[in-house]
């Protein structure tokens, strides 16, 4: 398997991208080597522009989850183009993305669609505090929820201390109603409301994913909403990578908790770049132009979005792959470990409904420190194993796997194989 082409297009996008890259992960910094520059891709394959060819399971980080071009979503998408790709106004398709979000999530009377996850995010937390009047809210370490200052940060020494910033170019005042409390952990959170009385909520991926895959303990999920509702405060929901991928709705119905506010995107868009936050009425009431929280987008509701994500949904909906998702990932599950086993390598298993990865240690890992005792350089030699056995995967430990409803029995026999060999690889190290 050959990859001058990505080399050659790495090294001429250097010239005028920053890392030759439009976002970091695609550098491939943490697996070593150059980054793969993609041609086009179908169903379960991605093709890269040295014609080779693997089965996706990066899928865009998720919205890909009929596979790639779906026949369906695709006659959609051409439709809606040739009405125009921009108006700046209202349409009709908008309620419909709206009606079947909004139905899908107990607990959303009102949803407002905006451009990409952080939007969504950035927007839910802003809601929160208008809300409540109140400033502070607490994430969780390992928790991702886009690139905003207020949630760039890393856990200072103590679990109710303020945080730091955790890239340049964040100011210590953006972040100084930001705490952080450990993903798993209730009495991390209680702390924080020891030390504070104006906090006005807290917000979590149901199922972490970028920390790798890790699920909460049970009844965690509901011991903190019943916590937080005792303390006046909200809880928000990111289920940007979540949302339709281990049901059709989220990930908290099946947690057994109603968030408060609840932010989307990923699946919603059929691949297009899109967004959402949503709650219930008495919340959404305070977003302009009802109330007094301004939050505007030119794009917001664009048309060719709107239009993908209703066929994506809706295939979604007739589909019901949710069963197959987790047989599949049971599946690749056993594959990954009974080849550990197999070669004597160290490897932990995450999974949820439709994502899965494993972990390069002994650890059982339910938070970020524990997910840190991962061997990265045993991931890496994974990685670029399964690139030459033909499986495309994210070029991250900490980066969780998606699964489409186009995988076939071929390709998991493929994955299997491509798993052997790089567990053999690694074992060689």
């Amino acid at each position: 398997m050959e990859f001058k082409k990505s080399q050659k297009l790495y090294k001429k996008g250097l010239i005028n991208l920053v890392g030759a890259v439009n976002s970091p992960v695609r550098a491939f910094s943490s697996v070593g080597g150059n980054p793969l520059f993609i041609k086009k891709a179908k169903g379960s394959k991605i093709t890269d522009v040295d014609n080779n060819t693997y089965i996706d399971l990066v899928l865009s980080y998720g919205p890909m989850i009929l596979g790639h071009r779906h026949k369906k979503v695709q006659k959609a998408i051409t439709k809606a183009l040739k009405n125009g790709y921009s108006f700046g106004a209202s349409t009709e398709n908008e309620i419909k993305l709206a009606k079947i979000v909004c139905d899908a999530f107990p607990g959303m009377d009102k949803v407002r669609f905006v451009n990409s996850g952080t939007e969504a995010v950035l927007s839910g937390i802003r809601l929160a505090r208008a809300f409540t009047g109140k400033d502070k809210i607490i994430k969780f370490a390992g928790c991702y929820h886009g690139h905003q200052d207020a949630l760039l940060v890393a856990a200072g020494s103590g679990l109710a201390t303020l945080s730091l910033p955790g890239s340049k170019g964040v100011p210590e005042g953006a972040v100084e109603n930001t705490l952080i409390a450990t993903y798993n952990d209730l009495e991390s959170v209680k702390a924080h409301f020891e030390a504070h009385d104006d906090i006005a909520g807290v917000i979590l991926e149901p199922i972490a994913g970028n920390m790798g895959v890790v699920v909460p303990y049970t009844n965690f999920l509901k011991e903190l909403k019943t916590y937080l509702e005792s303390k006046g405060a909200l809880l928000i929901v990111d289920e940007v990578m979540t949302g339709f991928r281990s049901k059709f709705g989220g990930a908290q119905e099946l947690l057994g908790v109603t968030a408060d506010i609840t932010c989307l995107g990923k699946v919603i868009g059929g691949g297009f770049p899109v967004g959402a936050y949503g709650a219930r009425n008495e919340i959404m009431q305070e977003v302009a132009p009802l109330g007094g929280m301004y939050q505007a987008g030119t794009l917001s509701g664009n048309p060719i979005a709107m239009a993908g994500g209703i066929a994506t949904l809706t295939e979604l909906k007739r589909q019901n792959p949710y069963d197959k998702f987790n047989e599949t990932a049971q599946v690749i599950e056993e594959f990954l470990l009974n080849s550990a086993n197999k070669y004597k390598v160290d490897v932990t298993v995450n999974r949820f409904g439709s994502m899965v990865n494993p972990f390069f240690t002994n650890v059982t890992v339910t938070n970020f420190e524990q997910a840190q005792t991962s061997d990265t350089k045993k991931f890496a030699t994974f990685f670029w194993a399964m690139i030459k056995n033909g499986v495309f995967l994210p070029p991250s430990q900490f980066e969780a796997w998606f699964l489409a409803s186009a995988l076939t029995k071929k390709d998991l026999k493929k994955i299997a194989k491509a798993i052997d060999k790089a567990m053999e690889a690694v074992s060689k190290m």
